[in-house]
């Protein structure tokens, strides 16, 4: 098969929700659907205690959250889907948004007791930016719900998104008896079985005429469910890929990832309707060009470095997404600064399984093991000429001083917290005077990852203390010499950040206005494109 027609094969999409929707049970109950695992919370590692195969970082594990984005690839139906895990904690928003980068397609999980909530709405404005067509999967349909019309009123108010329900569900909580398939005129009914383990596979399904439903439903169930099914396809509209792809409709299917319900129906619409491999927006020895699928020379870019994945080795991982050609293991890229690598041992991943791949193709994630040449952000390509649209850097909403207890570690710490900071997992300014390390992140669940993490792969004790600064901006200027004299004349809030890029340090937002205004030629910015 050609390299074009194996990336056609490729469905890469991710999953996006608020804390606590059910992404993580979903993203389980999906590979278990796709057959790439055979129990729920099982890893075949050495024995392990049993629990989710997408967090393996022992703080997702023993705080049930998914703090650092995964990637799990499998086959179904004869496509190769590529599931990138996000964190759903809003903490961590800045390496979600990188993920997003990485995806083609996006499934929106929403809590069918709550609808849309913040986190949620952040991300798909996210999705909205990079025109990510969505698929909504509305779950928890076990437990009592908000009515179907309503959820779908709010995701087209708030959203401005044209919904198309493909399933259409029968009441909710104790009394949810399933869901009607709208294309197959099927109803699928959900069967609750007390004290047994969850079954897998397809549920059963039964003719949705109205003689056949009135004798399987309960008589308010079936009256609630044909008044909401005639008023789901009186009122709206049809599902149209066109406008889907066009991230301007949203299929909806229903479900309870937990009970395993409705997970095989997701899988079979985005087998269905997720779109291939997009094309990407490059540069070409400095002019613009679009990168497709199909082209022959193989590129790719980084949007996600992981260390320590494997405690007993001090790995460092790139996961690279594939954007042309056919990679083949023991390959040479370079990135668009001219470093060269080769690359003997690239990964595929099931969470933290992982195997050594021969071959990839656009649309794939690989791993790419390095010792700290490749960053968040570079380009890969066969002659280094490419360059893609880069990856932001956020300016952090919280600053902390860190500090080693044991003083004779403190050059220790400061490798540690480099380290960190190039994975994208916190940011790091240095200030001109003194030699603290100002660490920068976007909530404080980041420094409590960052104390575990340190301690458990550097066996450091470190301590984060309010910090002098509280706001961080970068600073640019077109004349180099402007710039140099501001940093010269404002030493005690001049600092660097881990490319040595100049940044302002301020105790608060005023100060940066202020500075901003009396220095009308030097730009104070919120957001760093990530040098390439």
């Amino acid at each position: 098969m050609s390299h074009a027609a194996e990336a056609a094969r490729r469905r890469t999409f991710a999953i996006i929700s608020h804390p606590d929707a059910g992404k993580t049970t979903l993203t389980e109950n999906l590979l278990l659907a796709g057959g790439a695992i055979r129990a729920a919370g099982e890893v075949a590692a050495r024995g392990e205690a049993r629990r989710t195969t997408s967090d393996w970082m022992k703080i997702e594990r023993d705080r049930g959250i998914s703090v650092s984005a995964s990637v799990m690839t499998f086959e179904f139906d004869n496509l190769v889907f590529n599931l990138l895990d996000t964190p759903g904690h809003e903490d961590f928003s800045e390496d979600t948004y990188r993920t997003l980068t990485a995806a083609d397609c996006a499934v929106m999980v929403l809590d069918a007791a709550k609808g849309i909530e913040p986190q949620t709405l952040k991300l798909f404005e996210v999705c909205r930016l990079r025109d990510i067509p969505i698929v909504t999967f509305i779950n928890k349909m076990d437990r009592e719900a908000l009515e179907p019309i309503a959820l779908l009123d709010e995701v087209q108010d708030r959203l401005q998104l044209d919904t198309a329900p493909l399933y259409w569900p029968a009441a909710s909580g104790q009394r949810f008896s399933g869901m009607v398939d709208l294309t197959h005129n099927q109803f699928i009914q959900f069967v609750r079985r007390p004290g047994e383990p969850v079954k897998i596979g397809d549920a059963p399904r039964i003719a949705a005429d109205e003689a056949t439903l009135k004798a399987s439903l309960d008589e308010s169930v079936f009256a609630e469910f044909a008044e909401g099914r005639d008023m789901a396809t009186g009122l709206l509209p049809e599902f149209d890929r066109d406008a889907f792809l066009g991230g301007h409709m949203t299929p909806v299917v229903f479900g309870s990832a937990l009970r395993h319900f409705g997970v095989a129906e997701l899988l079979r619409t985005l087998h269905d309707f997720a779109p291939p491999p997009r094309d990407q927006k490059a540069e070409k020895k400095g002019e613009p060009v679009t990168i497709h699928a199909g082209d022959n020379a193989v590129s790719g870019f980084v949007f996600k470095i992981q260390a320590n994945m494997d405690p007993n080795h001090r790995d460092r991982v790139a996961f690279l997404r594939l954007c042309s050609g056919e990679f083949r293991r023991g390959m040479r890229l370079k990135t668009a600064g001219g470093k060269q690598l080769n690359i003997h041992n690239p990964m595929m991943f099931l969470a933290q399984d992982r195997e050594i791949a021969e071959t990839a193709y656009a649309g794939d994630v690989i791993g790419v093991p390095n010792h700290g040449q490749l960053r968040v952000g570079d380009s890969l390509s066969e002659n280094g000429d490419i360059k893609f649209a880069g990856i932001p850097n956020f300016a952090p909403e919280l600053l902390r001083r860190a500090r080693v207890k044991d003083p004779m570690k403190a050059k220790h710490l400061r490798k540690a917290l480099e380290s960190l900071a190039e994975e994208g997992v916190t940011q790091l300014f240095k200030p001109v005077i003194g030699s603290d390390m100002i660490v920068g992140a976007v909530g404080q669940l980041q420094f409590e990852v960052m104390i575990e993490r340190v301690a458990a792969e550097y066996n450091l004790e470190v301590v984060f203390e309010p910090a002098p600064y509280n706001v961080a901006r970068w600073l640019s200027c077109d004349d180099p010499k402007v710039l140099e004299a501001f940093l010269d004349k404002n030493k005690s809030a001049s600092g660097t950040d881990l490319d040595d890029a100049p940044v302002y340090l301020a105790k608060n937002t005023w100060d940066v206005g202020y500075a901003q205004e009396k220095n009308p030629d030097i730009r104070f910015t919120a957001t760093k494109e990530r040098a390439l």
